[in-house]
């Protein structure tokens, strides 16, 4: 009822397939009634999966539950291949119709790679055309994955249908980037249900009345009571039908005493007030039923109960017949909706809600093949604790094996930060988290307070604590919290078994230098003592540590690293490494950008990304596409730069600090654009996360651009006020080369100063510091350096000189973007130096390039010096740095089309997963395109140039 234009926009959306369509709604809006509805057409195959809701850390639990569905008679004539015996965990029952075991993977997220693939062949062999996902605002992290997989294939095999709830889906859910991934080969249609008008909500009301109409009066009073929602709507008729508060009046159906008797305002009064008024033993099924959720058969419902098994088929009976209760497959019941079971539950007294899970535990625990998440659940609400944590930690393993180590960790943070635990057993379920997944702050704190309970007990033995230590060191280092992770690793070394791989590992980890306060001198030592105790591990670890070890040192400056990674074989025979060799080569790129070798760096990230792909390191991949963000940045390969820096940055998988690179990319983009507002704001973000975060590494380049963007506009003293820190840790580092682009902006800052002979000293240390190093950027950073000073003791011609050098050295790396810069520089060299006519020719060339290039405030900057000296120029053409011209680009005519819908800047930025900031950048590019104003004259402009229609800004 009230959803005819939906039900149609969904229909026409697979009219030519693939298609992905995100029905989003309040809980009991209608979601699920729609998507059955829309299931009920015969000429598509689909599969409906619905998520369960609480967290199920078993693999892909919703998607499982309906193939099992879909192949009820199983899969012996499907012909599979033998990746399809990834599956065998995930079908036992199917075991002699599937090929065998895989070899064991090389680790978990390539085991979860390949068991999407294999599950994907098996949707295939079903003829599965479309999957349907409700209550994927419940769904884990493992289905989600496996959303993201079928949407980002291509060609895409597998039409979507997400159905959520925007209110319930958690900040960093996966949720929100699905309609994202699609390319514009993929129909795209989003449908926000809304609760019904009064119209509608007399016409469901009729509609559960035999058709016969309701009176305007009766429909306006449910609808103001109701809101609408359809959920709320049924349930307050089918309570005024038990009360018989309804009467027939001259052909309409009316309600008796309109005034005086009040229309439960809640879903949850109205349940409560119907199941108060059923038979005892129905009561005690209702509230078994609230406390199981999943589906049960009446056996289970009357141990659970304790009712006789006649009492509990009588009470199942009952509320299947007064619609509280639904049959799913195979008999088994349970509540219509959610909301309803929690009414139950919740008015349930405590202590006879713990018997209840006590008991519901107690059930299924002597089931074939028990849920070690369900039973962990009930034993965890039962209060009891040696249980919760058993099953619990059961539950882990088998999420940790079956490729899921996201909801292992969430089992074991919640059984941490919830139970009251030993801290022996802490120390021993910390170990268990799977390395690398708590990444989120606050998870990572959560733990972390409570092994820092544990350590602070004293109850912990050496070889206890010092482990803990170390766990405790690698998940801070996992979620880019560094100064933290190095106080507590090197806490944890000393007592680490002698000769052990943990304690080489960590004495390895302690060399890297990207701490903040620790000097060069310590992180040396600690990699010359890993070195040292590296010669006695098994040679199995050897290339591991050396890499380690290696990119250590070139992070310090240290050439020798180069000549220590040359000499690690690319070895892919076993799954360790391939790993270590994919993590290598993203490593080295990393390095390699620094030093300026751009392309051995593009290399290195070329061969790290192909292993990331084709064995499946997701977060390798997130990484070296961090690295290829700045990297384009460095060469100017700006062609869709920023879309890709603002996926990376909006992405909440990628680490801390990949993320603050990809804003940072971002904010020079918006510098290079001459929006310098804009880019002040994010510069200073980063560069406060990144100093927070203690990435001593990090700092020197949001500093740089925070201290330029001070310059530009005359803050002499904040300019240096920003780049004081970052200095003060390159030279405690002794890694000059992390100054490659702090160096030319301290020495502006110097000069303007009138600090002159402050900023010689500066690049003298420079060049002391980088002699000897192969490093082509700080060659030319060096240039330009020399260059500055020259031209602030007034030796123009000297500057002019020095000045081109520089933008020779940066073309040959290439960095075309500073070389116009220095060029620039050069241009006014010989402008002052008496060369007028050869300096403004070259800044018209600059000009030209730069507007080509995409740096139009720079472009407009050099117009502006022309200007000065008298030359007639014409304006900055118009640039999108997507490409698009003076047209809209795809995501700005989406923004466009929500103005005309009359939404605001927060309601577009959820409408499109975009923060509100995005959503502004977007509508100021297209108005710039566009010569209009304002919002309004947006609006207006679209729709008269046809970019947009008002039937789509509707529908939208």
């Amino acid at each position: 009822m009230g959803r005819e234009r939906e039900l149609a926009e969904l229909r026409a959306a697979f009219a030519a397939t693939p298609a992905l369509v995100v029905v989003e709604g309040e809980a009991g809006v209608g979601k699920s009634r729609l998507l059955r509805e829309f299931l009920a057409a015969p000429d598509r195959v689909a599969l409906m999966a619905v998520c369960p809701p609480f967290r199920v850390p078993f693999t892909l639990g919703p998607v499982v539950d309906a193939v099992r569905e879909a192949a009820a008679d199983g899969v012996a004539g499907l012909e599979l291949s033998g990746l399809a015996g990834a599956l065998r965990s995930l079908f036992p029952e199917w075991a002699d119709d599937l090929p065998g075991p895989l070899e064991p993977a090389e680790d978990a997220l390539a085991a979860r790679h390949r068991l999407f693939r294999a599950l994907a062949e098996l949707l295939a062999r079903l003829d599965v055309s479309v999957l349907v996902v409700d209550d994927a605002h419940w769904a884990d992290d493992a289905t989600l994955e496996f959303l993201l997989f079928l949407a980002s294939r291509r060609p895409q095999r597998v039409s979507l249908v997400v159905a959520y709830r925007p209110e319930d889906v958690p900040a960093d859910s996966l949720v929100r980037r699905l309609s994202t991934r699609p390319s514009g080969e993929v129909t795209r249609l989003r449908l926000a249900l809304e609760p019904l008008d009064v119209a509608g909500t007399g016409r469901l009301m009729s509609s559960m009345l035999a058709g016969e109409p309701v009176s305007e009066a009766f429909a306006g009073l449910v609808h103001r009571h109701t809101e609408g929602l359809p959920l709320a709507v049924e349930e307050s008729v089918r309570l005024m039908s038990d009360r018989t508060d309804l009467v027939r009046r001259r052909g309409e159906w009316v309600r008796r005493r309109l005034g005086e008797i009040h229309v439960p305002p809640t879903v949850r009064d109205a349940v409560l007030e119907r199941a108060r008024r059923l038979a005892p033993q129905t009561q005690a099924v209702l509230r078994a039923a609230a406390v199981l959720v999943d589906p049960a058969d009446a056996a289970t419902l009357a141990a659970v109960a304790e009712v006789r098994p006649e009492q509990a088929r009588s009470g199942v009976a009952e509320a299947l017949e007064r619609g509280l209760l639904e049959e799913t497959t195979g008999g088994l019941v349970a509540f219509r909706h959610i909301l309803a079971a929690r009414a139950v539950s919740d008015a349930i007294p405590p202590p006879d809600r713990q018997a209840l899970h006590e008991r519901a535990g107690t059930v299924l625990e002597g089931a074939p093949k028990p849920s070690a998440a369900r039973l962990a659940r009930h034993f965890k609400h039962a209060g009891l604790l040696e249980r919760w944590m058993t099953h619990a930690e059961r539950a882990a393993d088998e999420a940790a094996a079956g490729g899921d180590p996201d909801a292992a960790a969430v089992v074991l943070q919640d059984l941490l930060r919830s139970a009251d635990l030993p801290p022996a057993d802490v120390a021993r379920l910390a170990a268990k988290i799977p390395p690398g997944s708590l990444t989120d702050t606050s998870r990572v704190q959560d733990v972390a307070r409570t092994l820092g309970s544990a350590l602070a007990s004293g109850a912990l033995d050496a070889g206890q604590t010092a482990r803990t230590r170390y766990e405790l060191a690698l998940m801070l280092s996992g979620a880019d919290a560094l100064d933290e992770s190095r106080r507590v690793m090197e806490l944890a070394v000393p007592d680490l078994p002698e000769g052990s791989w943990e304690r080489v590992r960590g004495m390895a980890l302690l060399g890297w230098p990207r701490t903040s306060n620790c000097p060069g001198r310590v992180h040396r030592e600690w990699l010359r003592r890993a070195a040292e105790a590296a010669r006695s591990l098994p040679a199995v670890h050897q290339p591991e540590i050396t890499e380690k070890i290696a990119v250590a040192l070139l992070l310090l400056d240290e050439p020798d690293g180069w000549e220590l990674a040359a000499g690690i074989p690319d070895d892919l025979a076993t799954a360790a490494q391939r790993r270590n060799t994919a993590h290598r080569h993203a490593n080295l790129a990393e390095v390699a950008t620094r030093w300026g070798r751009y392309t051995q760096a593009r290399s290195h990230a070329a061969t790290a990304l192909e292993l990331a792909e084709r064995f499946g390191y997701p977060k390798y991949r997130e990484t070296i596409l961090a690295t290829l963000v700045h990297l384009d940045w460095f060469t100017g390969a700006w062609e869709g730069l920023a879309d890709r820096a603002e996926e990376l940055a909006d992405n909440e998988e990628t680490l801390p600090l990949n993320r603050e690179q990809a804003r940072l990319v971002a904010g020079l983009l918006l510098m290079a654009d001459g929006r310098q507002g804009e880019a002040e704001s994010l510069q200073a973000a980063v560069y406060a996360q990144v100093r927070d975060a203690g990435g001593g590494d990090f700092m020197a380049q949001p500093a740089a651009a925070l201290a330029r963007l001070h310059l530009a506009a005359g803050r002499v003293d904040e300019a240096l006020r920003v780049v004081r820190e970052p200095v003060g840790v390159v030279v405690n580092k002794e890694t000059w080369l992390w100054a490659t682009e702090l160096v030319p902006v301290h020495v502006d800052a110097l000069v303007a100063a009138e600090r002159i002979a402050d900023a010689a000293d500066l690049v003298a240390a420079f060049g002391g510091g980088v002699r000897g190093r192969d490093a082509p950027a700080s060659r030319a950073v060096l240039s330009l350096c020399r260059g500055i000073l020259c031209a602030a003791r007034g030796e123009h011609t000297r500057a002019a000189a020095l000045f081109a050098r520089a933008a020779a050295a940066w073309d040959r790396l290439p960095r075309p973007y500073d070389a116009l810069l220095a060029r620039e520089r050069q241009a006014a060299s010989l402008c002052a130096a008496g060369s007028e006519e050869a300096g403004l020719n070259l800044f018209d060339d600059i000009s030209s390039r730069l507007t080509a290039l995409g740096a139009r405030g720079d472009a407009a900057r050099v117009m502006h010096t022309l200007r000065g000296h008298g030359v007639d120029v014409r304006p900055t053409a118009r640039w999108s740095r997507r490409g698009y011209g003076d047209r809209l680009s795809p995501r700005e005519v989406d923004v466009a089309r929500l103005v005309v819908a009359g939404r605001t800047n927060r309601e577009i930025a959820a409408a499109l997963f975009v923060s509100p900031k995005t959503v502004a950048r977007h509508m100021d590019s297209a108005m710039r395109k566009l010569g209009v104003a304002s919002r309004t004259a947006l609006a207006v402009k679209v729709l008269e140039d046809g970019i947009v229609t008002a039937p789509d800004a509707i529908t939208q």
